[in-house]
C-alpha cells in the first residue's frame, strides 16, 4: 500500500499560508477543531503549525502582550517540521514515525509540491484495517523458527481447513532465530483441531483470544 492510497488529498486539507497571522491561524484550528495545519508558500510546503506550537512560540518571544503576538506574528514565521514530508509514492508503513513528533505529516510530489497530508488518525485506521480490528474473530499468537516456507506452510494448513484469514502480522523477537506471527481467523467449530494442526507442524502457540 502507497501513501497516495490512504492520503487526504490538497482539496480536502485545511492550511494556511506562511503569511497568514496566528489570531487568523488559531480560530481555524478552534473551530475546525484540529490539533494543527500544514503551512505552504505558494505550491511549496512551509511546516506545521499547532495550538502547543503557538503557545510556545508566544512564552519564548520577547512580547507580554498575547494578542499582539497572535496579530503580528505568521504562521510561517513559527511553524517547524520543514523538511519532513513524505511522497505520495513511499510506501504507507514510513509514514508510522514521521508522525511521531507531529499531528499530520505533509505528502508531497515528485516535484516538491505540496498535495495533501497524512494525520495520525488516517494513520490508525490503516493500522486497525491491517491487523483486522474491525472484524470480530479469533486472535492466534504464535512461534516459529525463522526457516524458508513457513508462511506457505502456515497457508497450506489454513487451506486444509477451510479457514478465512483475516489479517495476519509476524514481528521481530529477541531470538533472531524465531519469528513471532499473529493471526486473525473466523470463528469456527473446528478451532481446536486447527490449532492441534498448527503445533504438529511446529508452530508453538502462544494465545489464543476471541477478539
Amino acid at each position: 500500500m502507497y501513501v497516495r492510497s490512504a492520503m487526504k488529498p490538497i482539496r480536502e486539507t485545511v492550511y494556511v499560508n506562511d503569511d497568514t497571522k496566528l489570531d487568523e491561524t488559531l480560530r481555524l484550528l478552534k473551530d475546525r477543531e484540529i490539533d494543527g495545519v500544514p503551512v505552504v508558500n505558494g505550491t511549496k510546503y512551509a511546516g506545521i503549525v499547532t495550538f502547543n506550537r503557538i503557545y510556545k512560540a508566544f512564552f519564548k518571544s520577547d512580547m507580554t502582550d498575547k494578542e499582539r503576538f497572535l496579530s503580528e506574528t505568521t504562521a510561517g514565521e513559527i511553524a517547524y517540521q520543514k523538511d519532513v514530508t513524505v511522497d505520495q509514492e513511499e510506501v504507507f508503513e514510513n509514514t508510522l514515525l514521521l508522525a511521531k513528533n507531529a499531528p499530520l505529516v505533509a505528502v508531497v510530489d515528485q516535484n516538491e509540491h505540496f498535495i495533501g497530508i497524512i494525520t495520525r488518525s488516517d494513520i490508525l485506521d490503516q493500522f486497525q484495517s491491517a491487523f483486522g480490528m474491525r472484524k470480530p474473530g479469533i486472535r492466534i499468537a504464535f512461534a516459529s523458527s525463522e526457516t524458508e516456507g513457513r508462511i506457505a506452510r502456515l497457508a497450506k494448513i489454513a487451506k486444509s481447513f477451510h479457514e478465512n484469514i483475516i489479517s495476519l502480522s509476524t514481528f521481530d523477537e529477541s531470538n533472531q532465530n524465531v519469528r513471532r506471527i499473529v493471526m486473525k481467523i473466523e470463528k469456527k467449530e473446528n478451532i481446536d483441531q486447527f490449532i492441534a494442526k498448527l503445533e504438529q507442524n511446529g508452530f508453538k502457540v502462544l494465545d489464543i483470544k476471541e477478539v
